[in-house]
């Protein structure tokens, strides 16, 4: 791979515009919260790439509406450019995307000198690259330095049960108006959801005890069993699809 590298990155500015593919977390004002070194990887979600591949196959009609694609820096036509650049670049060169993906993965933790280092591979998309870095042999965890952890929000109930007991990477379900089965399941099995509110967070919402999620992104590691409680922004704050938690929300509704 070390061989390669230059040719790869050549490729990936050439043909899709791609200098690098994690941003650090400074970044991002939510990830920039957190006290620790932390890098993210951002590209457009859904289908918002050439070949139209669903990089958020469980996205939901309130969740769309939602979507923080466009919040912050997001909103600016050159960094929503970049982001498309980068999911073109997934699925149109898979394999290399992969290799460029682990080297900064592995520079990133060589660069961190021993400290705390945190990843999070789906900014705005739900896809499960682990896995892939995983099965091209471009990434151990089990060999990975101590110091090194991966989390993600997802939706997609099957890859947090694949992953529940990992110690060094830690997925928070993704509570939607159309998951309740999955739902449920997710807090049956003790892992961490992720619950969007309009207005004050509740103490327990379906059991599990609220934290804030909007404190920092790394509010997720270490813990079990917890809701991380988002509040409502931009557009989802008049979200009528179920997706968003209201004050008047009927917790006897299947959502």
């Amino acid at each position: 791979m070390k061989a390669n590298i230059k040719t790869i990155k050549e490729l990936a500015k050439k043909n899709y515009g791609v200098n690098a593919l994690l941003s650090k977390g400074t970044t991002n004002s939510k990830t920039a919260k957190n006290k620790e070194i932390s890098y993210i990887l951002y590209m457009s979600p859904a289908r918002q790439n050439f070949k139209s591949i669903n990089l958020c196959p469980k996205a939901s009609a309130g969740c769309l509406l939602a979507c923080l694609y466009t919040a912050g820096r997001g909103k600016f036509s050159n960094v929503q450019q970049a982001r498309t650049n980068k999911a073109d670049y997934y699925v149109g060169d898979r394999s290399n995307f992969l290799i460029q993906l682990s080297f900064e993965i592995n520079k990133a933790i060589k660069n961190a000198k021993g400290a705390k280092v945190f990843f999070r591979l789906n900014g705005t998309t739900d896809i499960d690259l682990i896995g892939q870095l995983i099965n091209r042999d471009l990434l151990n965890l089990e060999t990975l330095p101590k110091n090194v952890h991966f989390y993600d929000y997802t939706a997609i109930i099957g890859k947090c049960l694949k992953y529940k007991n990992t110690p060094n990477y830690t997925l928070t379900f993704s509570r939607k108006e159309d998951n309740y089965n999955d739902y449920k399941i997710a807090i049956k099995e003790g892992i961490n959801t992720a619950v969007v509110f309009n207005g004050k967070l509740p103490v327990l919402f379906s059991g599990q005890v609220v934290l804030d999620g909007d404190k920092s992104d790394l509010v997720m590691i270490g813990q079990k069993n917890i809701c991380l409680g988002l509040i409502a922004k931009g557009e989802a704050k008049n979200d009528t699809s179920g997706f968003v938690v209201n004050k008047n929300f009927n917790l006897t509704t299947k959502i």
